[in-house]
């Protein structure tokens, strides 16, 4: 009994730890503050607020559903994990490259005239952008890949917890966006940029390395 309850706990920890670390490097918050300034600029405080709280709403919807709904995708177009996975940490190495080398929230701020600019550009494709749903699918490969039901049911409620707890971390910053750029400063802001695209390039190789092992043995 002992056994099963630490397997249990291992299993929740490390998808939690796991997704929570990806999720977090990937939407990397702080790198959203210079758009959310941008698109808010001649807004009302308390409509500030809000508008972060909606755009953390959406991210999570968009993230969990992707969570849920990616591997029933995958068999619907006849996807193997292993070529998921690859693609996946293609992808998420070239945002980490982007951020590494580049600047990588580039849009423009025309989001003014929007009636809810919180879903676009905002949620999607700033908070949950191509990478960060790259990596909730890839996660959801391996979920599908756990042999026991209940591990499976621990592993998406860890995973689910991690997705929300990033957003709330995107929210808190998202609200303090304006204190937290004075507090930065740019160039700190650039070189944490840089660094979290280092991760995300390693994450990335991590997520093709599991892919080719899958192609390997016939996933």
């Amino acid at each position: 009994m002992a056994f099963i309850d630490g397997l249990i706990g291992r299993t929740f920890i490390a998808f939690f730890l796991g997704g929570l670390i990806s999720l977090v490097t990937i939407t990397n918050p702080l790198s959203k503050i210079p758009l959310f300034l941008s698109l808010t600029g001649d807004m009302q405080e308390d409509m500030r607020r809000r508008l972060a709280l909606k755009a953390s709403i959406y991210a999570f919807t968009i993230l969990t559903v992707s969570l849920f709904g990616g591997v029933f995708i995958m068999e619907g177009f006849g996807i193997s994990y292993g070529a998921l996975r690859i693609a996946g940490g293609l992808t998420v190495s070239v945002v980490g490259y982007r951020m590494l080398f580049q600047n990588p929230d580039v849009y423009m701020a025309s989001g003014q005239g929007r009636q809810d600019i919180a879903f676009f550009p905002l949620a999607l494709p700033s908070i949950s952008g191509p990478g960060s749903i790259a990596v909730v699918i890839g996660i959801s490969t391996e979920i599908a890949e756990l042999k026991s039901r209940l591990t499976q049911a621990l592993a998406y409620s860890a995973t689910v917890s991690s997705i929300l707890l990033t957003c709330v971390i995107v929210w808190i910053t998202l609200r303090s966006a304006q204190i937290a750029s004075k507090l930065i400063g740019h160039e700190r802001m650039d070189a944490l940029n840089r660094m979290m695209g280092f991760l995300l390039v390693c994450i990335g190789v991590q997520f093709i390395g599991s892919g080719v092992r899958a192609f390997i043995l016939g996933g």
